[in-house]
């Protein structure tokens, strides 16, 4: 009888299968990787080696609190010649005196998450079992037959393995990006995800059934899309706020990466952190989701309707001097971003695959939580309403009607001309380069084409704005140069009466400081104007001068100054209403990196930025990160107060850890002037061997 087989070491070779897995970043301590792929652990024997034949060797892997292998979550497979396609499987790839190499792979199929391995070993009836580890998997992009597979190279490295990107802000006239450092394998990253998925309502529920279905992607993005805001007093990662008061917390201008904010979550308990708006919502969902492997990208939608009714139209109430009355609960957002996340839907009729929109900013409850999607782009596009998930309020989110009522003295109502604004510049980061991708095409076809009437026709959608009578009387809103902080601005109404007789009108024009969400503030400039006169096919255009000292108090940290002009004809009593969001800019950060941009090798950031305003900066604050740069979050305080007109300051140390391209990210904050953000891409040499 041949003497027991004896385990002494093994090697989970978490650095090679790192490489091998495109996980390495997550750091060599834990073994990271992909369904579907193969990856190779080494069992080195003491006393004799191993005989095939004689030996017989299988492994157990279990995940989850109650392993079970009908629900997918525990697995027994013993070492065989050649792999098995359709489950775990094991196979001897070389055999060198007391060590073995092992070759392990699970089905493209398998959960993800955290797993338990254990090797047995039997000869003859002799058998023990030892715990070699754990590792985790991930979905696999790069897998043919993994539901999150994406064929192009370049798409893989952007969505699921860039940590850093630019969010779309601004105004649809004026669109900022903003850079984010998504951070998915920054330390203890993977393990935050995975607590998040432990933390969610249905895995309290029923552990073992939420286990089981963390193989399936559109599962997952449901979790992940609910967990991201706290809602539903589920633990979850963010509280959302929009008031402008932000002080008990971080203004949501503030953040420039996901990375602190799941840490803040984890380190109080998992906590809500105080405080999120959409881009951040978005960004921290797309962290998670890229973290666990599933393609991701966050979109921006420029003047997204909030339809509360569902009945695709967005009523808004101006009484005669353009302010906003009786405020409905419908809004149209300045911009409002999501996450796109890329899968294959099989719980679908074919033909929806591909893209999908997540929208994990707390808006609408979705089979009872706050939570939306996954709902395929495609069905967007095309009106499929009734799918799954959340479709009618992504569609009215990129299609609803605006129509503006003003409202007179007497209480009666005028329906005035507007056209179509919804949904516009859909923006995503493009791969590969800081540039904007405009996607709007995958989410509408080109207005007023015949297919757009399709589409509204399936969604029983009349455009109202296609049926509009013109009037002859065009309004329309310009902007001269850029408007800077701390600058007066000049915007104009060009009046154009595109008709054969004279129009006598009286035209109103206000501005005032707003929110992205669409809530306005204070006036802070206006003229009215009750007798302008237009000749037969007359263009005229009035100046109205915005006062710093004006917009100064009120201007939130979105930077926003909403311009309404209503001309009412006086023959017709008809109203024509124009809106346009004018972005006011911040002054740029600059940032300079002296010396030579090496692995492990010290750098020096050169930090500075003018103070535009006439008053000085209290309270000046920097902050920076960088995956792959930084060691974490640098924070630098000014000790002085920053002059008008004067420079503030910093220099920083670091020592970049990886090689390759990396973005160094930085904002700052003060007490007149808030949510600056600046970034440099550095291109760190590898260390020479």
């Amino acid at each position: 009888m041949a003497e027991d087989l004896v385990l002494e070491t093994w090697d989970l070779q978490c650095e090679r299968n790192g490489r091998e897995h495109r996980t390495a970043e997550m750091g060599c301590q834990q073994l990271v990787v992909r369904r579907g792929q193969p990856f190779t652990i080494t069992l080195h024997f003491s006393g004799r080696d191993y005989e095939e034949g004689v030996d017989k060797l299988a492994f157990n892997v279990e995940t989850g609190p109650c392993p079970i292998e009908t629900s997918g979550t525990r697995f027994h497979f013993a070492v065989t010649d050649f792999p098995d396609e359709s489950g775990w499987s094991a196979v001897v790839q070389q055999q060198d005196g007391g060590s073995l190499s092992v070759s392990l792979c699970s089905p493209p199929s398998a959960c993800v998450g955290r797993y338990s391995l254990t090797l047995e070993t039997s000869t003859g009836y002799q058998g023990t079992s030892c715990h070699i580890g754990d590792f985790v998997l991930l979905f696999n992009a790069w897998h043919p037959e993994d539901a999150v597979f994406l064929r192009d190279e370049d798409e893989r490295c952007e969505y699921v393995l860039s940590q850093q990107g630019l969010i779309y802000q601004g105004a649809r006239d004026y669109i900022t990006s903003a850079p984010w450092n998504f951070g998915q394998f920054e330390d203890d990253i993977l393990s935050i995800c995975l607590k998040l998925l432990d933390t969610n309502p249905k895995f309290l529920r029923d552990q073992n059934r939420d286990c089981s279905r963390r193989n399936d992607p559109v599962y997952i993005g449901r979790v992940v899309s609910a967990m991201v805001n706290c809602n539903d007093e589920d633990r979850g990662v963010l509280a959302g706020r929009w008031d402008n008061h932000y002080e008990d917390g971080m203004s949501p201008m503030a953040w420039i990466g996901s990375v602190d904010i799941l840490k803040r979550w984890k380190k109080f308990g998992c906590q809500p952190v105080k405080y999120g708006q959409c881009w951040v919502f978005a960004a921290v969902a797309c962290t998670v989701m890229r973290c666990l492997g599933i393609p991701s990208r966050v979109v921006t939608n420029y003047n997204s309707a909030h339809d509360t009714n569902g009945n695709l139209v967005i009523d808004r109430y101006l009484n005669e001097m353009g302010e906003e009355d009786r405020r409905s609960k419908d809004m149209i957002w300045n911009f409002h971003c999501w996450v796109e996340s890329w899968m294959a839907r099989p719980d679908l009729a074919p033909g929806y695959d591909g893209w999908q929109a997540l929208d994990p900013t707390p808006q609408e409850k979705s089979e009872g939580v706050f939570c939306c999607g996954p709902a395929p782009v495609k069905a967007i596009k095309e009106g499929d309403l009734q799918l799954k998930y959340d479709i009618p309020f992504i569609f009215a989110e990129v299609n609803a009607d605006v129509v503006y009522w003003v409202v007179q003295r007497d209480g009666s109502q005028k329906k005035s001309t507007h056209s179509s604004v919804v949904g516009k510049n859909i923006s995503t980061k493009s791969v590969g380069r800081d540039s904007r991708e405009d996607i709007t095409h995958t989410y509408k076809y080109p207005e007023g084409s015949e297919k757009e009437r399709e589409v509204f026709a399936k969604a029983e959608h009349e455009k109202r704005s296609l049926r509009e009578e013109d009037e002859g009387l065009h309004l329309k809103i310009k902007l001269s140069e850029g408007a800077n902080n701390g600058c007066d601005f000049d915007v104009f109404a060009i009046i154009n009466n595109a008709t054969d007789s004279e129009r006598v009108c009286r035209l109103m024009l206000c501005a005032r400081t707003a929110s992205y969400n669409g809530t306005v503030g204070p006036q802070c400039g206006m003229k009215d104007l009750l007798n302008v006169t237009l000749a037969p096919w007359e263009e005229k255009s009035v100046p109205l001068r915005v006062l710093y000292e004006k917009y100064r108090e009120s201007l939130t940290q979105d930077n926003l100054i909403k311009v309404v002009a209503l001309l009412t004809e006086y023959q017709t009593g008809d109203v024509v209403v124009a809106v346009r969001d004018v972005y006011i800019q911040n002054p740029e950060i600059k940032i300079r990196i002296l010396g030579e941009p090496m692995q492990k090798r010290k750098l020096v950031a050169e930090i500075s930025l003018v103070n535009p305003l006439a008053a000085p900066l209290h309270n000046c604050v920097f902050v920076v990160e960088g995956a792959g740069l930084t060691d974490g979050q640098q924070v630098k305080e000014l000790e002085e107060p920053v002059e008008p007109q004067a420079q503030a300051k910093f220099r920083l140390d670091f020592v970049p850890h990886q090689a390759g391209l990396h973005k160094l990210m930085v904002d700052f904050e003060s007490d007149k002037l808030t949510g600056v953000k600046g970034y440099r891409n550095v291109i760190i040499a590898p260390q020479p061997k």
